[in-house]
C-alpha cells in the first residue's frame, strides 16, 4: 500500500508519512475475500511484502536462475529520496545472477543503496552493501536490552544496531546488510510481549544514519555556496532555499541536497554562519522535511532570524494549536475552600462519625472498630507512584500493601491487595503504623448523599508515634462510602486510604491547635444566666458547648458581639471541624 504526503500551505512543523507510520501490532493487516472462495484471509503485511524479495518467470513467480543468485537477494527500495538518473538506470535483468557483458559496475550500482551523504551519479558506483532503518511499532514501552535480546534469539544472522532511538512511540536503529535487514524483518510478529501482543519489525531502505554521515567534498559545499549566493536577497537579509533539492545548478553537478539529512543541514547552518550572520528571513518550503532537530544549533549562531517559512513540507500528522493564557498582570488564584458537608444535618452526622472512628483509630488497639465496618466491607490503601523504591522513600511501610493501580497491572496482585470482610479490614488496620491525627485540620468534602448511602472524602495530616519514623508527618486522603446504622450512625462498606509525605507548609501548621477535649457538660463554674446564655449560643450556632463558651468569653459574654464575630469567622471557614462535633 503506497503512502502519498499531503501538502500543505500552513506555517508548521512538519513530519514525514510514509510507511513506518505506527499502527497497533494486534492488528495483522487489512481483511480481502478471494474472488472464489467465502470467507476472508489474513493479507500479508506491509512489512511481510517487504522481507520476501520478488522473483519474476515461471509460472510460479519463481525463475529457474533465481536459484543461482546470491544469499544477499534484491531487495524493494522504494525511498522516494533516490535521484531520477539513479532510478532511471535501473532495469529489470531477466538472466539473474548471470553476469553483465558490460561488467559488474552497473549491477553492483543496482544492489547498493547509495553513499553517506550526497549521492552522485557518475562518480563510481556506491557500496555494495545498504543501510536499512529497522522500526518496532510501540518499542519505546520494552527495555533496549530484552527487545535487542528477543530479536537476536530468533534471527538466524548476528546483527549490531547501530543508533538505537525511539521516536514518539517506536524504537528504531540502522542495520548496514540487505541480508542482516532480511533476516531481522522475518522475526516480525514471532515474539510476543508480556501483555500478548506481538512485536512486529519493519524494514526501509534508509541513507546512513546521521551519527556517521560524512561531511561534503570541499568542491561540493563551494558549489553549494554559490548557490545559495544567487538566492539571497541582500536588502531583505532572506535566503530563498526553496526547493533546494531539484536546484538545476547543483543537479548539474550531480549534487542533491537533501535536508533532512545531518550532513546536508550542517553544510548549509556553516554556509550562514560564516557568510550571512545577520540573515533575517530562511525560507525552507518545499523540502520534504519532517524534522528540523539538525536546525537547533542555528538559533544560537544567527540570532537575528525572525521569519522561518516551513510550508509544503511533508506532514502525517497536523500539530494542534498552540495552548497559550492571555494574562496580563499576576493572577492570584483564590484560596481553597474549606469543608463541603451539603447540609448541617449531614454535617454533625459525619463529624460526629470522625471522632468516634478517630478516637479508636489513634489508639494502640483499633479491634473495636470492627463495630464501623459491614460484614462484606471492603479497604486498600495506595500510595503515590514516585515511592517505588523504599530506599528513597519514607513510606516504605506502606510499599508492600500499595494498590496503586497505575503502577500495579497484575490483575491477581489487585485482588489480592484488596481487603474483604471486616476482620480482615481491621486486622491489616492493626498492622499499620500507629497514629496521632489532627482532627482540626480534616477537610470533609461530601460526594453523595442520599437516605440509604452516603460518600464522603476526608483529608489532613497525621503523625506516627512509634517505630522508626515515629514523630514523622504524613498527609492523607480518605474516601469512605457507608449506609446507615441501627444506631442513628454510619457502617463503612468502602475504605480507601491513600498516603504520601507532608509537604513543609502542611508541617508547618500540623498540630498548631490542640484538639478540645469532648464532654457534654459544660464547666460547672458557670452563674446560671451564663449557663442559660452558653446553651442558647451553643444551639443557634452549632458549635459544641467548649467552642461556645470560649467564643462568649473571648467577647465578654456579649450575646450579639459573640454571634457576629462567630458569623464573620465562619463565612471565612477559620473554624475548625472539631469546634462543630458533640
Amino acid at each position: 500500500m503506497a503512502f502519498f504526503p499531503k501538502w500543505y500551505e500552513d506555517f508548521a512543523v512538519v513530519r514525514r508519512r510514509d510507511a513506518e507510520t505506527e499502527h497497533d501490532d494486534r492488528v495483522g493487516g487489512p481483511t480481502f475475500r478471494n474472488k472464489k472462495g467465502r470467507g476472508p484471509f489474513r493479507g500479508r503485511m506491509h512489512m511481510d511484502q517487504l522481507a520476501r524479495p520478488r522473483h519474476r518467470g515461471g509460472a510460479s513467480g519463481l525463475g529457474p536462475r533465481a536459484r543461482l543468485e546470491d544469499d544477499d537477494g534484491d531487495v524493494a527500495m522504494n525511498d522516494s529520496t533516490q535521484d531520477s538518473a539513479g532510478a532511471a538506470a535501473r532495469r529489470y535483468n531477466p538472466y539473474g545472477g548471470r553476469p553483465n557483458r558490460r561488467g559488474d559496475e552497473r549491477y553492483d550500482r543496482d544492489r547498493g543503496g547509495g553513499n553517506a551523504g550526497v549521492y552522485r551519479p557518475g562518480r563510481g558506483a556506491p557500496p555494495r552493501k545498504s543501510w536499512f532503518k529497522m522500526t518496532i511499532p510501540y518499542g519505546k514501552k520494552y527495555d533496549k536490552t530484552w527487545l535487542i535480546t528477543a530479536l537476536q534469539n530468533l534471527c538466524t544472522v548476528p546483527f549490531t544496531p547501530v543508533q538505537y532511538h525511539c521516536e514518539g512511540n517506536k524504537a528504531m536503529f540502522y542495520i548496514e546488510d540487505a541480508t542482516t535487514a532480511n533476516a531481522l524483518s522475518k522475526v516480525s510478529r514471532k515474539i510476543t510481549d508480556t501483555d500478548g501482543y506481538k512485536v512486529s519489525v519493519i524494514m526501509n531502505p534508509s541513507p546512513p544514519p546521521p551519527s556517521i554521515q560524512s561531511e561534503l567534498k570541499p568542491e561540493d559545499l563551494e558549489h553549494m555556496k554559490q548557490c545559495m549566493s544567487k538566492r539571497f536577497d541582500a536588502p531583505q537579509q532572506a535566503l530563498d532555499l526553496n526547493s533546494i533539492r531539484t536546484d538545476p545548478d547543483l543537479l548539474s553537478h550531480n549534487i542533491e541536497v537533501i535536508l533532512n539529512r545531518k550532513n546536508c543541514m550542517q553544510a548549509v547552518n556553516k554556509i550562514i554562519e560564516e557568510n550571512i550572520p545577520e540573515l533575517v528571513s530562511l525560507n525552507l518550503s518545499n523540502n520534504r522535511l519532517y524534522k528540523l532537530d539538525d536546525m537547533a544549533e542555528l538559533v544560537g549562531r544567527v540570532p537575528t532570524l525572525k521569519i522561518l517559512n516551513l510550508s509544503h513540507n511533508e506532514d502525517g500528522h497536523l500539530l494542534p494549536r498552540p495552548i497559550a493564557f492571555d494574562v496580563e498582570a499576576p493572577t492570584t488564584l483564590p484560596p481553597c475552600k474549606g469543608s463541603y458537608f451539603g447540609s448541617d444535618e449531614v454535617k454533625c452526622l459525619i463529624l460526629h462519625f470522625l471522632q468516634q472512628y478517630y478516637s479508636v483509630y489513634d489508639t494502640a488497639d483499633r479491634q473495636p472498630l470492627l463495630d464501623a465496618y459491614h460484614d462484606g466491607a471492603s479497604f486498600s490503601i495506595s500510595i503515590p507512584n514516585s515511592s517505588q523504591n523504599p530506599s528513597r522513600s519514607s513510606l516504605g511501610d506502606y510499599l508492600k500493601d500499595s494498590r496503586n493501580i497505575k503502577r500495579l497491572k497484575d490483575p491477581t496482585m489487585r485482588f489480592r491487595l484488596l481487603k474483604h470482610t471486616r476482620l480482615n479490614v481491621v486486622a491489616f488496620l492493626n498492622e499499620l503504623p500507629k497514629t496521632q491525627h489532627d482532627i482540626n485540620c480534616f477537610v470533609v468534602d461530601v460526594n453523595t448523599y442520599t437516605n440509604t448511602l452516603l460518600s464522603f472524602t476526608v483529608s489532613g495530616v497525621f503523625k506516627e508515634v512509634d517505630g522508626k519514623s515515629r514523630d514523622s508527618v504524613r498527609a492523607f486522603s480518605r474516601a469512605f462510602i457507608a449506609v446507615p446504622a441501627g444506631n442513628a450512625g454510619l457502617c463503612i462498606v468502602n475504605d480507601q486510604l491513600f498516603v504520601r509525605n507532608a509537604t513543609t507548609e502542611e508541617i508547618r501548621k500540623a498540630f498548631a491547635t490542640p484538639a478540645p477535649t469532648p464532654s457534654s457538660s459544660p464547666v460547672p463554674t458557670l452563674s446560671a444566666a451564663q449557663q442559660e446564655m452558653l446553651n442558647a449560643f451553643s444551639l443557634q450556632s452549632g458549635m459544641n458547648l467548649e467552642w461556645s463558651q470560649k467564643c462568649l468569653q473571648d467577647n465578654e459574654w456579649d450575646f450579639s458581639r459573640a454571634a457576629h464575630i462567630f458569623t464573620q469567622l465562619k463565612a471565612q471557614d477559620k473554624i475548625p471541624p472539631a469546634a462543630f462535633m458533640k
